[in-house]
């Protein structure tokens, strides 16, 4: 039974649970009156209160609730689409802040603050009640969460391996899990699966959005669902089907317990409300005007930087707020180690377009718990000036889809690479060294969630997503792929052949400068059937064939994560801008007769080959790494620089041929690297008592 209520206190915003009741507190500049819907566990609306304004806040205190009490907002004011105003007094709203959501919303056209399907389209407003359709939120106790046993791993950015992954991908067909967890935080604390991210060797797991997230009615139309999750709604409650905040904290644990950070995928960008014709959920009913970024001419459109439909206004100090104290919520209380941003170009928009100096990167930066964690951008939009890679600030690392695109391109074959690529595995100094950042500005990768995984990126030449339901018309065109003369899966040959490739743009990954992200199922040899944007195919297109695994390809991926750990200098703070071995560190450029690249051999668009030697003297290492790559269709016999090693170079790894590792090959000897292939060598290098060098 509800108790005495009273004026509440602003601060802390969304529901705090108290000495003998619940203090609530949500902002909205504009509306005329707030009121608190009280909910039992049926769902059956128990009490509506009306709440009390201070300034642009509406604050109640009630008696005698506590944790579990379920809740929702209703909203007076103007109906005014034009000035941006869609207060429906008819709609239950969830708190922007609310801590755990009790679903996910059932759609029909009470979903909607207008009218559907009217020739007005917007402009009516539409008196259905939606409570019944509406998830409620709940009240939490964060006090009782039992406490973290592991601190955090802290892991260098330079030092990192990140793991892409899906929660329900990854953990549907993992052997051995339960059938409850499947699906679920839990599931990522089971003890085989983190046997097998030790296995592996990563050092951090980037999870897709765990947000709470809601399908789009589109997709609900044609029978599927948001599956990967950019479709934010709920910034401080996690996605209700995967678990609640203390099996979020439990896996982090778990985690973190085996050396294992945790970076989040967030989306600030734009809300799950879509555009002036979507459902109405929170954000638009509670301060349309406030929340989003609007068209200046008529309010009922909405800016669409993000192209989901709206585009979240950080200009606006309380949204700004509402992002900064979700990501803190999410560091202090869910113990996370930093995060992915979604098209993070979106968070950087002033009203004159991008802008590095942007409030949302002042307040990370003055924020001293954000400012501690890792802050990883997708930089860029579908805005006007929306691609910003390498314009972040220093504290960010960015997705380098340039790193991406040209590993795709020069292992296809496309003439005149290899300068871009050596720009690229140099750790794209071209990109990040005028803002004073090093190499672990580039995070870089050869596929992620976002189009193509690594198989289908060697089987298919186009992009196969009928099951979309869009007549295949969405996902990205251009894809730098090849299907090797036959789309889809092949023969024992032909797949062979693509596993090599595969191996040689693993072993190209591992062993640049920068941060190297995999995505999850890569290193088994993941298919999902051609389809290029699997964002709401939550079935066996999407999640990882645990049955069908490579495990050869896993434990070459494993190996070749094993050298970049044992090797640290392949994790450089900073730039190497020398080529001379007898230097602490250098990198060096030879061609196929072992002789330093010339200028005429860099500008040869046929030229499919070269080697490289990494070199360092810094304690504790004295080592030399001759990579030696033949992108080529025929094999090519090599010859080994002339440097000053002691004794011979040894073989670490090949892409094409695991017999050769071991072989050991003498400085200036010849040696055949396989058509497509990578060869890695190593070597010891000699004590110097004086270093004759201009480096």
């Amino acid at each position: 039974m509800t108790g005495r209520c009273r004026v509440g206190k602003v601060y802390p915003p969304g529901a705090s649970l108290g000495e003998g009741g619940v203090n609530f507190s949500v902002f909205s500049r504009h509306a005329a009156a707030l009121e608190l819907c009280l909910f039992d566990a049926a769902g059956m609306e128990t009490a509506r209160l009306p709440m009390v304004q201070q300034g642009f806040w509406w604050c109640l205190w009630v008696d005698g609730l506590s944790a579990g009490q379920a809740y929702g907002f209703r909203a007076h004011g103007p109906w005014e689409p034009t000035l941006g105003h869609r207060f429906n007094r008819h709609k239950l709203l969830l708190d922007p802040y609310a801590r755990a959501l009790t679903g996910v919303p059932r759609i029909s056209g009470a979903s909607y603050a207008h009218v559907p399907g009217q020739a007005l389209e917007d402009a009516l407003l539409d008196e259905t009640d939606n409570a019944g359709l509406m998830p409620k939120c709940l009240v939490l106790d964060l006090e009782s969460l039992p406490p973290f046993r592991h601190g955090k791993p802290g892991h260098a950015m330079a030092a990192s391996v990140l793991y892409e992954l899906h929660l329900k991908g990854f953990s549907m067909g993992f052997p051995g899990i339960e059938e409850s967890k499947r699906g679920t935080f839990a599931a990522l604390a089971e003890p085989a699966v983190l046997a097998y991210f030790k296995d592996l060797g990563i050092s951090a797991i980037e999870l897709l959005p765990v947000q709470a997230f809601f399908s789009e009615p589109f997709l609900l139309d044609k029978g599927l669902v948001n599956y990967w999750g950019y479709n934010s709604i709920g910034f401080l409650a996690p996605h209700s089907p995967y678990g609640d905040i203390a099996q979020f904290r439990a896996m982090v644990d778990a985690l973190h317990g085996i050396g294992v950070e945790v970076i989040l995928d967030v989306v600030y960008n734009h809300s799950a409300e879509g555009n002036r014709l979507g459902p109405i959920y929170s954000f638009r009913g509670l301060d349309n005007a406030c929340y989003y970024r609007l068209s200046g001419g008529d309010g009922r459109f909405y800016i669409n930087d993000s192209g989901c439909g709206n585009t979240l206004d950080l200009c606006q100090p309380q949204v700004l707020t509402l992002v900064m104290d979700s990501l803190r919520y999410w560091v202090e209380v869910g113990g996370v180690d930093g995060f992915r941003f979604d098209l993070a170009a979106c968070l950087g928009r002033e009203s004159y377009g991008f802008d590095a100096g942007a409030g949302f990167f002042d307040a990370l930066a003055q924020d001293p718990v954000l400012r501690q964690v890792k802050l990883i951008a997708e930089p860029w939009d579908v805005g006007p000036g929306g691609y910003q890679l390498g314009h972040f600030p220093v504290s960010f690392s960015e997705w380098n889809d340039r790193y991406r695109d040209t590993l795709r391109r020069l292992w296809r074959g496309d003439p005149g690479m290899l300068p871009e690529f050596a720009r690229r595995f140099h750790g794209s100094s071209d990109l990040f060294e005028h803002t004073g950042r090093g190499p672990a500005a580039s995070i870089n990768f050869i596929s992620s969630h976002d189009g193509f995984t690594l198989r289908d990126l060697l089987s298919f030449a186009r992009r196969h997503n009928e099951a979309n339901g869009e007549d295949n018309r969405d996902g990205h065109n251009e894809n730098f792929s090849s299907n090797h003369g036959l789309e889809g899966e092949g023969g024992a040959g032909l797949e062979a052949l693509r596993q090599r490739k595969a191996r040689s743009l693993l072993a190209c990954l591992l062993l640049s400068q920068g941060v190297p992200m995999l995505l999850a199922g890569d290193e088994l040899w993941h298919s999902q059937r051609g389809n290029n944007n699997a964002y709401c195919q939550d079935n066996a297109i999407s999640w990882i064939d645990w049955q069908g695994a490579d495990p050869a390809m896993q434990r070459f991926t494993a190996d070749l994560i094993a050298i970049r750990r044992r090797f640290g200098f392949l994790c450089r703070e900073r730039y190497i801008h020398c080529d001379n071995p007898a230097a602490p560190a250098a990198l060096a450029w030879f061609s196929q007769a072992g002789e330093p690249m010339s200028r005429s051999q860099w500008s040869d668009a046929h030229c499919t080959c070269l080697s490289l030697l990494l070199s360092c003297r810094e304690a504790p290492y004295s080592d030399a790494l001759l990579v030696m790559l033949n992108t080529g269709s025929e094999p090519l016999r090599f010859q080994a620089p002339a440097v000053p090693i002691e004794g011979e170079f040894h073989c670490l790894l090949s892409s094409a041929d695991s017999d050769l590792v071991g072989t050991r090959l003498a400085p200036g000897a010849d040696i055949w690297v396989s058509a497509m292939g990578v060869l890695l060598f190593h070597g010891t290098l000699p004590t110097l008592i004086h270093i004759a060098s201009d480096c």
